[in-house]
């Protein structure tokens, strides 16, 4: 509007803004008219006792952006709704002080009756967890009397009226109970009031502070982290307007002037640096000089004066809370300079904010929207020194809803500072939990969440030291079982190699199920391992103060892992003779694998003396069952001569199966017995040896 009247220019008129966050200067061009006609622009002046001279005529839309406090999304908003009719009265009454005066309402009379009557007071429209605090710590409220008297006192504080606190008080006007909810709650959150809503001692300091609670807490907590006078600069200056100025026509001069103040990755260290050059100007400079030296910094003199006020105030009501240890004023030097962290630490200020902020921090989603507890969204204000770079993790003083949800006065943060400072108000999910062997101890995996918005999605941790049962089946059976352990205790390595011994046997016999289950070895070491032993540093502390008895009782024998007889050792020899050379053989059970079946072990020297006759016999173990594949290798013709084939193979196993000097090879041999036993007539080469299952033809 205000640019739409200029490009008018009409003549003798001047257009003039007023609005709160302009100047004083620009401010006092409205009280102080010149000879020309003037069209001021105002957003909203119903509410006040303001008078602007020589106004004659009101032009009044109907609407004003109000400041509500909404308790379903916890943050204030800012939108424009039509005024009430006590409003627009005023509005009217703006014009006609000196002459009479005409007001045009550019909405229908319907619409004004239709209207309520008055603006809701503000108790209706703020947060009321100050409001709850502030009576907690007077004792007002209900004390169940069936007179309705009020009890005052530190006894009405703790006792039992606390639930029906506010509820019950006689209010003019009764706040929503939806935002009383919203007070205790965030009452809770702050850590002000315990489960049975009493004032906790850190209540009790906060109610002292007169600012808001997240301003109270936040200097507790800096107290707490030793950077109570930074904190102090920072709440005041978030208990006042803002006092930098940015006139509409010197824009681009007041943002380089701001700038020697501003910080890339924390707003809130630009207010200690704002703080540190305006308290050294107040002590250098004449009043007539620091006037100065704010408008060259295009700062408001009177705002940055109630900055100071405020922050004596606060200064003084610390002292009597915590003393005058480390609240005067720090020498130039430790004053926080552009590109350093401020003097107590960059991490443990940032901390204290969080600690009154602990929902009003957000994780950069890839749309570049942030989000934060509780499901919110929202996006970094234009304006912040953050918005050219964002972070990944954000803290925000504000978040104003103003159609769209901005965060005002940001801080880079990490999701760890937050994890420490509030440790009531985070869930965890553990899962994940697995047998580390380099650790000794089952890890397993933590999700952290605040309201929903996860600060670590997956934080490593000692699972055992929080679900120790489930630990234990883990550490038994991915641990001691398998063998993935790194111990001292000999029983270990003796039961892995008796159960080697035990599988050998069972390789040899091509028999699964012979080797008792991993379960049984679990269950067995549970029987004997205390419960409480969960890691392989608990079970060499246990196991080095037992005596050789039990130390020999933790080992396993080849009778207890096999379910039924060991094969014959004959049947399956550790050892075949070459000549005067004994080669050794290996034996394995695993369908696929390249040395599935028997393996001889061939130095390179005698591989030329190897006897392909004497290895196609294979162990006499094999020889049953090689006898059987060779029969059904043969055509149909034949074939049907040999049913069925187990049986023949079972007696030619019995009749050559320990043949180690048998000359011929093992089809010819195979063909002639065959011959013999039923008069058909069968060579070696009827038979179809590459179709053989790979463990029936020996490895080397």
């Amino acid at each position: 509007a205000h640019q739409a009247l200029e490009h008018r220019k009409y003549r003798h008129t001047e257009v003039l803004p007023l609005y709160a966050r302009l100047s004083a200067r620009d401010q006092d061009r409205v009280f102080n008219p010149g000879p020309q006609r003037r069209i001021v622009l105002a957003t909203n002046v119903a509410e006040t006792s303001l008078t602007v001279p020589r106004i004659h005529y009101v032009v009044d839309p109907g609407l004003a952006r109000v400041k509500r406090y909404s308790p379903r999304l916890k943050l204030d908003r800012l939108h424009v709704e039509p005024v009430s009719q006590a409003s627009a009265d005023q509005r009217k009454g703006r014009c006609g002080r000196i002459a009479p005066g005409t007001c045009y309402r550019i909405y229908s009379e319907a619409d004004f009756e239709s209207r309520a009557s008055y603006t809701d007071p503000e108790i209706r429209r703020a947060a009321l967890a100050g409001v709850i605090l502030r009576m907690l710590s007077l004792g007002l409220g209900s004390d169940g009397d069936r007179g309705g008297k009020r009890r005052r006192g530190r006894e009405g504080a703790e006792g039992r009226g606390n639930a029906s606190l506010v509820e019950d008080f006689p209010f003019i006007d009764p706040p929503d109970p939806r935002a009383i909810a919203d007070g205790w709650q965030q009452l809770s959150e702050l850590g002000a009031v315990d489960d049975r809503r009493r004032l906790t001692p850190t209540g009790r300091t906060m109610a002292k502070l007169p600012v808001d609670v997240k301003l109270a807490r936040m200097l507790v907590a800096a107290q707490a982290h030793g950077c109570l006078h930074e904190m102090l600069a920072i709440a005041s200056f978030l208990g006042i307007q803002d006092p930098r100025e940015r006139p509409a026509d010197q824009r681009a001069a007041a943002d380089a002037a701001h700038a020697q103040f501003r910080d890339a990755k924390s707003e809130f260290v630009g207010i200690l640096r704002l703080w540190d050059a305006y308290r050294i100007a107040h002590e250098d400079m004449t009043q007539s000089q620091l006037r100065k030296w704010c408008d060259r910094n295009f700062l408001g003199f009177l705002r940055m004066r109630e900055w100071r006020e405020l922050h004596r105030q606060l200064k003084l009501q610390c002292e009597d809370s915590w003393g005058r240890v480390g609240l005067g004023l720090p020498p130039r030097e430790a004053a926080s300079v552009a590109g350093q962290d401020p003097p107590c630490g960059h991490v443990e200020l940032h901390r204290a904010l969080i600690a009154g902020l602990p929902t009003q921090l957000g994780h950069r989603t890839e749309r570049g929207q942030y989000e934060g507890p509780r499901g919110r969204k929202f996006q970094l204000f234009p304006g912040s020194p953050l918005a050219s770079k964002p972070p990944p993790w954000v803290l925000s003083a504000t978040l104003l809803d103003t159609e769209k949800v901005w965060s005002l006065t940001n801080a880079a943060i990490e999701p760890e500072w937050a994890m420490a400072e509030l440790p009531h108000l985070l869930a965890r999910r553990h899962f994940d939990p697995r047998w580390s062997r380099s650790q000794g101890r089952v890890i397993g995996s933590e999700q952290v969440s605040l309201f929903g918005l996860v600060l670590a999605p997956k934080k490593p941790i000692h699972y055992g030291g929080l679900y120790p049962e489930e630990s234990r089946d883990i550490f038994v059976r991915d641990g001691l079982v398998t063998g993935e352990i790194n111990t001292r205790s000999a029983f270990v390595a003796r039961n892995r190699k008796t159960l080697a011994q035990a599988e050998e046997e069972e390789a040899k016999q091509r028999r699964a199920g012979l080797v008792v289950d991993e379960e049984w070895m679990a269950q067995w070491y549970r029987d004997r391992i205390p419960a409480e032993i969960t890691s392989a540093q608990a079970l060499d502390a246990w196991y080095a103060k037992l005596p050789a008895n039990a130390k020999q009782a933790l080992e396993w024998t080849r009778d207890d892992l096999l379910v039924a007889d060991g094969a014959d050792a004959d049947l399956f020899p550790a050892f075949i003779a070459l000549g005067q050379a004994r080669l050794a053989v290996r034996y394995r059970f695993e369908p696929g694998a390249v040395d599935d079946g028997m393996t001889v072990v061939v130095p390179l020297h005698l591989l030329n003396a190897l006897d392909p006759s004497r290895l196609s016999w294979l162990a006499p173990g094999f020889v049953a069952d090689k006898a059987a594949a060779m029969i059904r290798t043969l055509p149909k013709a034949l074939r049907r001569n040999f049913v069925p084939a187990p049986d023949f193979a079972r007696a030619f196993a019995e009749a050559h199966g320990r043949a180690d000097a048998e000359a011929d090879a093992f089809a010819g041999t195979l063909a002639r017995f065959l011959k013999r036993m039923t008069g058909a007539e069968v060579t070696g080469g009827d038979f179809e040896e590459a179709a053989l299952e790979p463990h029936l033809r020996a490895n080397l």
